[in-house]
């Protein structure tokens, strides 16, 4: 099965929704957005794969949003796309793509919903909150 994850390495979220992935068996592809960048159609089939708008997605804590004045809502989805693509960091994350959906996995347990086959429990986060109990179900 296919996993894409758009993935920023300095992400405690991101690095959490990679882990599960790898130890749910799959070897994602790992795309570093911040280093790619993104197009506009590639955020706009995105958003809508997911469900989201481009204010949804809008990235609004340690980002240049508030300066760039994109938290004011009269600022229409064109321009948020448009400042997307111009500050990729200004895209949450992270957003997985798999045969069951696309998701933006904050909180990173949320991967679990698209992804067929989990790891094994008991699973942890990083800042050590519990994922999977001892049998393997989802804590919530």
């Amino acid at each position: 099965m296919s996993v894409v994850i758009y993935h920023n390495p300095a992400c405690g979220t991101s690095r959490n929704v990679l882990e599960i992935i790898r130890l749910a068996g799959y070897a994602p592809v790992i795309v570093e957005y911040l280093e790619t960048g993104w197009t506009r159609p590639q955020l706009q089939g995105l958003f809508a794969a997911a469900g989201l708008t481009a204010r949804k997605a809008l990235r609004t804590t340690k980002s240049p949003a508030e300066e760039l004045g994109l938290l004011d809502p009269s600022v229409d989805e064109e321009a948020l796309l448009d400042a997307m693509v111009l500050h990729p960091v200004l895209v949450n994350r992270p957003i997985v793509c798999t045969p069951m959906g696309v998701k933006l996995c904050r909180p990173s347990e949320t991967v679990l919903d698209i992804l067929p086959n989990w790891p094994d429990g008991p699973l942890y986060k990083e800042d050590g909150a519990q994922i999977l109990n001892e049998k393997g179900e989802r804590v919530d």
